[in-house]
């Protein structure tokens, strides 16, 4: 698997539309064999180009932060598995990913639906919000 991780500053890039700096990894059985930075060229700012850079690069699997529904749909559909609404120090979101743990809240993206799901997903959920009709 080539697992790519836009970046900026050490940390995964809010938006991924807009990120420019990638870094990608290649991980065989778990481990990681290979790790190269590229960045996106000026190309790459609309939707298919940045799907055929990143399938250039072999990557199969992305992992990011605020992400288009648009771009999303394009890089599944060349066949690149995306993990959006992520955020942190990209160095623990790849190790985390490798221990099977990214699920956890605190690598949600704030404001984002992701994290705002696992709340609201507890007994009673449907009801929230919602005044029970009065009687006739």
């Amino acid at each position: 698997m080539k697992l790519a991780i836009p970046h900026w500053q050490s940390r995964v890039s809010p938006v991924c539309d807009e990120a420019r700096r990638f870094l990608v990894v290649e991980i065989v059985d778990n481990l990681e064999v290979r790790r190269d930075e590229f960045e996106m060229m000026p190309s790459g700012s609309d939707p298919v180009g940045r799907a055929s850079q990143l399938r250039q690069w072999g990557v199969t699997t992305m992992i990011c932060g605020a992400i288009s529904r648009t771009l999303e749909v394009v890089l599944q559909g060349a066949g690149i598995q995306v993990i959006p609404k992520v955020c942190g120090c990209v160095e623990e979101v790849l190790q985390t990913f490798r221990a099977g743990a990214l699920d956890q809240e605190r690598y949600g993206l704030p404001g984002c639906a992701r994290r705002q799901q696992r709340r609201r997903a507890g007994p009673g959920c449907a009801r929230r919000g919602k005044r029970p009709k009065d009687d006739p």
